[in-house]
């Protein structure tokens, strides 16, 4: 008998690791940047997910640095 051939998997292109979390509307932003008068890419809703995603985390470490269990906007 005669050994069969593997299949070589295909690598698809690295990309950068997405949040595991949305807390972004996408709808929305597009519809807030449109209405500026100009096109949203297709990055900027992954891209602002991130910053978001930051920030909160950011907040968090002040509250928990203040000794309190409820983050406020002044965490920001």
């Amino acid at each position: 008998m005669a050994a069969r051939k593997k299949k070589a998997k295909r690598k698809t292109a690295s990309r950068a690791k997405k949040p595991a979390l949305n807390v972004v509307v996408g709808s929305k932003v597009k519809e807030a940047v449109k209405s500026h008068g100009v096109r949203c890419s297709g990055d900027l809703i992954e891209a602002l997910n991130g910053k978001v995603l930051a920030m909160l985390s950011d907040a968090v470490a002040r509250c928990e640095a203040n000794r309190r269990g409820t983050v406020r906007p002044q965490d920001l």
